[in-house]
């Protein structure tokens, strides 16, 4: 367990040298390096941010909010590509990560929008474990966005688990595709 903990706030460090967090072009594509956010089961090194580093609740809300869409306005005018996952996996792999720098970087440019950010999972794995899954994904992009100066009261989390797949199909070109966190932006 100590190791284990060492060994995240190492790669915390470690990312932040690397990445500054400040919308660089962290988009080298190699997906399948393991390097990203997060960690994954049975990764002998984390490079980016453990799911049990947290804080804060991942539902997003917090105590006593309103979701946006209950009572901000759904913005039509930009779509940010999904963020894809490994297969049980919360590592935002490092190719992705320019995904949620340019929704940062919206965000930062307008102050009147929020973001929601869902958590997706393929159709392998029960419903609780795909909808726990899908929250962790969500909160692993909502932490980074934080970590990037983006105020926490500005984003929410969902899990939707396996319920909004992208696509339809039982294979792994399916699977790839519904491994996602999406973007929902709203404007107060």
């Amino acid at each position: 367990m100590k190791f284990s903990m060492m060994a995240v706030v190492f790669a915390v460090a470690l990312s932040f040298a690397v990445s500054g967090c400040k919308y660089s072009s962290m988009n080298s594509g190699n997906k399948g390096a393991g390097a990203g956010l997060g960690a994954a089961e049975g990764s002998d090194v984390a490079t980016g941010l453990d799911v049990d580093s947290q804080e804060g609740p991942l539902d997003g809300a917090g105590v006593g909010d309103r979701p946006f869409d209950e009572y901000c306005t759904r913005c039509t005018d930009v779509d940010f590509a999904p963020v894809y996952f490994g297969f049980d996996s919360t590592v935002v792999p490092q190719g992705e990560i320019g995904k949620i720098d340019a929704v940062a970087q919206h965000l930062e440019s307008n102050a009147d929008r929020v973001v929601v950010v869902e958590g997706n999972c393929d159709e392998r794995g029960s419903n609780e474990y795909n909808m726990a899954l899908g929250e962790n994904r969500a909160g692993i992009i909502r932490n980074y966005l934080v970590q990037c100066g983006i105020d926490a009261s500005r984003i929410q989390t969902r899990s939707f688990g396996e319920e909004k797949p992208a696509v339809d199909g039982h294979d792994e070109g399916a699977w790839a595709l519904n491994r996602r966190g999406d973007f929902a932006i709203y404007q107060k």
